[in-house]
């Protein structure tokens, strides 16, 4: 298997400092292993750390064929906490709204259930289109917004150049192979004064490396995980001005924060039935664990 130069500033791998080595259990891999949101496998390719922009990157990646049947193939369990999730990233994207200069289009790369899209176009986007690999994750979605949904992976070939006001790819940047190539396609996209809007993990986040290893975002759909800097270096290299970054809470019923948890199953389960037999299970909680919301203006 071929090594990659790191896929955000192109500086050999030779010159990376390990980060973690392969944990796979391949009789462990299922549908649900490329699903959204799902229970932590605690399984990862090789990871290695960039020591010119800080990206951690899997240097040993799948090839794309295989990464387009596993998502292809995926699972899907996850509506509530993908209608949590488009909430907080509502909130979180409001200053940047202010900033677009017109709200004809959006694209969402990645969109799930497209239940973001629904969000954007009750703030006024005219036009919703999302792009998402998993026919599961579209089957789930309610018949409106299957409409605005193409079911294939990305590809700017697919739309015309400087065709939307916004283009949005949430928690899906760690699970492509050329994030470079998606940003500078976002860019030719979007209009001028049009955004390009990320949300990623960032490994760098106390809660994140406090659990190390066990941190839910070690994971075997994860090519690359980023920080504030290496998202700096992301979004210049695609040629974006207005450069911002910042943390971000999301807010999770405590079920699915008690899914995430890295404590032994039986503890897990024990907790788990608790929490349904009190009726705390439902009860929604804010908590910065360490995401970053991140995005980039495309000038005149």
């Amino acid at each position: 298997m071929a090594s990659r130069s790191c896929p955000v500033c192109n500086t050999p791998s030779s010159s990376a400092r390990l980060f973690l080595s392969e944990s796979i259990d391949r009789s462990k891999l299922s549908g649900f292993s490329f699903a959204s949101r799902k229970t932590p496998e605690f399984m990862r390719h090789r990871l290695v750390q960039c020591t010119h922009c800080d990206l951690v990157y899997a240097d040993e990646p799948p090839a794309a064929e295989e990464l387009a049947h596993a998502y292809h193939a995926a699972e899907y369990d996850s509506a509530e906490e993908a209608d949590d999730a488009a909430a907080a990233y509502v909130r979180a994207i409001g200053p940047l709204l202010q900033k677009v200069r017109g709200r004809a289009s959006a694209l969402e790369i990645g969109t799930g259930t497209g239940v973001f899209l629904e969000h954007l176009g009750r703030a006024g986007f005219a036009r919703l289109v999302g792009v998402e690999p998993s026919p599961a994750a579209i089957a789930a979605a309610p018949a409106h917004r299957r409409d605005w949904i193409r079911q294939a992976m990305f590809d700017k070939s697919d739309f015309a150049p400087a065709s939307f006001d916004l283009v949005c790819c949430f928690m899906t940047m760690e699970h492509v192979r050329d994030p470079l190539a998606v940003a500078r396609s976002a860019r030719e996209l979007v209009r001028p004064g049009g955004a390009f809007v990320t949300v990623t993990h960032d490994w760098r986040g106390l809660v994140n490396r406090v659990l190390g290893s066990r941190s839910p975002i070690i994971d075997i759909e994860h090519l690359q995980l980023f920080s504030p800097e290496s998202l700096r270096h992301l979004f210049a290299n695609a040629g974006f001005e207005g450069f911002d970054a910042r943390p971000f809470a999301n807010r999770y019923a405590l079920r699915y924060w008690t899914r995430l948890a890295p404590l032994p199953l039986g503890m897990k389960r024990a907790v788990s039935s608790g929490l349904e037999a009190t009726g705390l299970a439902r009860r929604k909680l804010s908590v910065n664990v360490g995401n970053t919301i991140a995005y980039g203006i495309r000038g005149d």
